[in-house]
Parts: structure tokens; C-alpha cells; sequence
């Protein structure tokens, strides 16, 4: 379960950490709801701790959770949008003005990270908030969500 080669380095193959990148075809998100973010890509996932877009902690720890949204067609009618990283324990969340520049845009961008406190069993996933607008936003297929037990 844990490597130490030559040089003192020490690898720890099963060590919670994953990445995913999210599905095609999440388009037009539902306006005034909150939208799981679909996460279909597995890059990797040294425990098999991820699945049905949802990270659950196979062990106590402090983890590091990050995600990577992109929105194609972001709607400058929409009064803002709201990124959470939601766990069992608590919601984090980022908010983001609607109108940025003049006119909708082609596509913005999302990123929010933090150090998460999670128990044997809790889970996170990413969900995307857009108040009033047009339905119109899209998520791009390579949005991202990864996390590692950091302590």
C-alpha cells in the first residue's frame, strides 16, 4: 500500500485523489434550480472513491476539493450564477455577476477550491445555480472536479 524507492520518495497508490471532467450535451441548464454538474471522464481515481458525480470519503480526513467550470453562452440577463462545491457537512459556493461586459458571452469561466473537514462515509459533489435569465447556458465538457486527502 505504500512505495519508498531509492531516492526517499514515497507513493501511496491508494491515497483518496481523483479527477473527472464532465459530460456533453449539459446544455441549456434549468434556470432558478441547482444543477448537478455531470461528471462522466474519469482521468483517474486511485481509490474507486467517485462515482454518479459524486465523491464520498473512504476514510476521516481533511481533503482538497477543486472544480473547473466552464459555461458556453453565458446569459448577461441572468441576475448571477453560483458555483457550490456541496458536502455532507457543508456548502461552499462562489457567486458571479450575470452581466460582465456587454452582452452575453461566448463562454466564462468557474474555479473554486477548498480544504474540506470529511468523515468516513460524507460525500461532495459540484452544482451550478443560475438566478432568472434565459435558459440558455451550457456546460462545457471539459469542466473538471478532482480531490485528494491532504491530511
Amino acid at each position: 500500500a505504500m512505495t519508498i524507492d531509492n531516492a526517499g520518495i514515497v507513493t501511496k497508490p491508494l491515497q483518496p485523489a481523483f479527477l473527472y471532467q464532465g459530460a456533453n450535451g449539459q446544455n441549456n441548464i434549468a434556470i432558478n434550480t441547482e444543477n448537478t454538474i455531470l461528471f462522466t471522464t474519469g482521468r483517474f481515481d486511485n481509490n474507486n472513491d467517485f462515482g454518479s458525480n459524486t465523491f464520498t470519503a473512504p476514510v476521516n480526513g481533511r481533503y482538497q476539493l477543486n472544480t473547473h467550470v466552464r459555461i458556453d453562452t453565458w446569459d448577461a440577463q441572468a441576475t448571477y450564477y453560483q458555483l457550490y462545491l456541496v458536502t455532507s457537512n457543508r456548502t461552499y459556493f462562489q457567486t458571479f455577476k450575470g452581466a460582465v461586459g456587454s452582452g452575453d458571452l461566448a463562454y466564462f469561466t468557474m474555479n473554486l477550491s477548498i480544504l474540506a473537514d470529511m468523515e468516513l462515509g460524507d460525500t461532495a459533489k459540484v452544482v451550478l445555480y443560475q438566478a432568472n435569465g434565459t435558459q440558455q447556458s451550457d456546460i462545457h465538457g471539459e469542466s473538471s472536479f478532482s480531490g485528494f486527502l491532504a491530511c
